[in-house]
């Protein structure tokens, strides 16, 4: 049976269609939950709206649809969540389930270490946690954190200009202070949570075909030499506003700076020799269990 599943963070929301066999991203959707809770400490009533007329939209075409969020909805205090809660069910008719920080991360690394045979890291980043776990046949060690790319981006605001100007070491620095890393070191760093491959094969990043092991949804990789070379360049000679110019969601690259300065921290921390980028989100574990 055709069902849509929809994955709501503090700044991403990704949509995706199961058939009953495959998995097809159809859209992310860029609103910005976190940059604007902070303002009045409470979700923006216009967020909230694009949220629900999205939803609209969406069963305008579709009868099954799952919706879960992430992130800035775990910050809400018991009336604000209510209040949310009963909203989104009143002009929706669907229920909004909100998934703790441990359970979003079990979901998605289970969906990206099917295919995996040997010890790896899975690092799931949004606009407002971090989630790492070592994974070697069974998950070893998982870390999370309550920090994420637009707590870099309040600090420094000019990584989603067109060039930067602060430089990635400073930013790196203060990620680094703040985000909590497994102590276990590996070889391979898997990239989750969704938009890492979409961001690899258009930001000017060189990749190769994934050589370590096989998985559809996993097709390239590249070594740590390379991801350190063209994450220096993303800050000073790769122009953002180019990309934008080219994207279908100009917003959605706003914050990528900051994650490459997270990426980069975990992987000099455990020691990782290559990077997978994926697409992988919650998704496909939700389906798998």
């Amino acid at each position: 049976m055709e069902k849509i599943i929809i994955e709501v963070g503090s700044t991403c929301m990704k949509i995706d269609k199961y058939d009953g066999k495959d998995i097809e991203h159809l859209e992310t959707c860029t609103i910005e939950f976190k940059r604007n809770f902070k303002k009045a400490n409470k979700l923006d009533d216009n967020d909230v709206n694009k949220l629900i007329s999205k939803i609209k939209l969406i069963k305008e075409k579709y009868n099954n649809i799952y919706v879960c969020g992430t992130s800035i909805f775990r910050k809400l205090d018991d009336e604000q969540k209510k209040e949310f809660l009963n909203l989104f069910k009143k002009e929706t008719g669907i229920d909004f389930d909100i998934i703790s920080q441990e359970k979003e991360n079990e979901l998605t690394v289970f969906g990206a270490v099917q295919n995996v045979n040997q010890k790896v890291a899975v690092f799931v980043g949004g606009g407002g946690s971090t989630e790492i776990t070592v994974y070697d046949g069974k998950i070893k060690e998982m870390v999370n954190s309550q920090i994420g790319v637009i707590d870099i981006m309040n600090i420094f605001p000019d990584l989603g200009d067109d060039l930067a100007t602060t430089d990635l070491e400073e930013v790196k620095k203060i990620v680094e202070e703040k985000l909590s890393i497994p102590n276990e070191q590996v070889d391979i760093l898997i990239l989750a949570g969704g938009g890492h491959k979409l961001f690899a094969l258009n930001s000017g990043f060189n990749y190769e075909d994934n050589k370590l092991y096989h998985d559809k949804n996993q097709p390239i990789m590249m070594d740590i030499e390379s991801r350190t070379i063209d994450s220096t360049r993303y800050y000073k000679e790769i122009s953002l506003d180019e990309i934008r110019k080219k994207s279908n969601d100009p917003n959605w690259w706003y914050a990528t700076r900051a994650m490459v300065a997270f990426t980069l921290v975990v992987a000099e921390k455990m020691g990782v020799k290559y990077i997978v980028p994926t697409d992988i989100s919650m998704v496909y574990g939700l389906l798998e269990k």
